[in-house]
């Protein structure tokens, strides 16, 4: 039986936390919130604690991490010191230099350490990147999510924008996307992006965008914005073009586009080809809870099958690179470079 604390009970934690309630391998020793916060009636009985520090003394095995971003790296090293493995929501860190720090204390203590990048675990997105690499690259990526909030739901954007971009903190999915499909290094990112409310800080955007070129040759579109202003058209386009046909999600009755389940919802994938087009249906697709039902099914087969997670941790460094550097060219208004300088 694994040990399991929870840190963080806002959407991602509580499901999380209710995957481990249910899962016959997991035991929960407790949940962690700076605040009070309501709990599903399952959750009720665990022990509660206001620091990490306070949970950590009950020796966990598994330390699940959902809290801000900005917790995310001190948080997932101080567990694995404390000698527990890790999951920790995305991003992995709100620097790359805290990323990679996190990634050295995984190695250095033997430790686990698995990224929530929930679309690795999702057979629809996985059949998508199947496609487009079947295609062959150079790739053009052509991916958005925007998510027009208001309430509590823009309140929570808020909330997470006083340390994360909507380029960053959505990013790192699609751009782990791209990074599977072409298997290449990033080059160069160029950015840009407006504060589009006064409600955030002034060194802050609620819109961006940028570009991203490979090694070999593709290159890649992503764009997010957040709040009440945001149009609800074209808010989820996910396109793979390659010399040789291209790849789409063609779902186009996605929901609102503050709908959780619609932003893993695949529907149907489109695969064309100058031949002719083919549609794959992909019925049954796994809600939310599912998902993340399955994110720490593979944590918990990470530990006891002693899966090798090097090339896991690897780009989950590298996406939050393009992402981090996407944020720097918004802020400094050039492009920035991936690329070390030749000696």
């Amino acid at each position: 039986m694994i040990r399991v604390l929870i840190a963080g009970l806002g959407n991602m934690g509580l499901s999380h936390a209710l995957a481990h309630h249910y899962h016959p391998g997991s035991e929960i020793v407790g949940l962690v919130n700076r605040s009070p916060v309501p709990l599903p009636d399952e959750l009720t009985g665990y022990k509660r604690y206001a620091t990490i520090e306070e949970g950590l003394e009950t020796l966990p095995d598994l330390v699940v991490i959902a809290t801000y971003s900005d917790s995310h790296a001190d948080y997932a090293c101080a567990a694995m010191e404390a000698g527990a493995h890790v999951f920790v929501e995305k991003p992995l860190a709100t620097t790359v230099a805290d990323a990679r720090r996190v990634v050295t204390t995984a190695l250095e203590t033997g430790r686990k350490l698995v990224v929530g990048y929930i679309l690795r675990h999702h057979p629809s997105w996985m059949r998508l990147i199947d496609e487009a690499r079947d295609l062959g690259g150079p790739y053009v990526f052509r991916l958005n999510l925007n998510q027009q909030s208001s309430g509590a739901e823009w309140e929570t954007h808020k909330a997470l924008m006083q340390t994360t971009s909507p380029i960053v903190d959505c990013g790192v999915h699609y751009v782990d996307v791209m990074c599977q499909i072409t298997d290449a290094d990033p080059v160069r990112v160029h950015g840009m992006g407006l504060r589009l409310s006064d409600e955030i800080a002034e060194d802050m955007y609620n819109y961006g965008q940028f570009q991203v070129v490979f090694e070999d040759g593709s290159v890649g579109w992503y764009e997010a914005g957040w709040g009440p202003m945001m149009s609800e058209t074209a808010f989820f386009v996910k396109d793979i073009v390659s010399p040789n046909g291209s790849v789409s999600i063609t779902d186009g009755n996605k929901g609102a586009s503050a709908d959780i389940d619609g932003h893993t919802r695949v529907g149907g994938i489109l695969v064309h080809r100058p031949e002719g087009d083919t549609t794959i249906e992909m019925p049954d697709e796994p809600g939310h809870q599912e998902l993340c039902d399955a994110e720490q099914t593979y944590m918990i087969r990470a530990i006891t099958e002693d899966i090798d997670l090097t090339r896991h941790m690897n780009d989950a460094v590298q996406s939050l690179a393009i992402c981090l550097a996407a944020d720097e060219s918004i802020r400094s208004g050039q492009p920035v470079s991936l690329k070390e300088p030749q000696q």
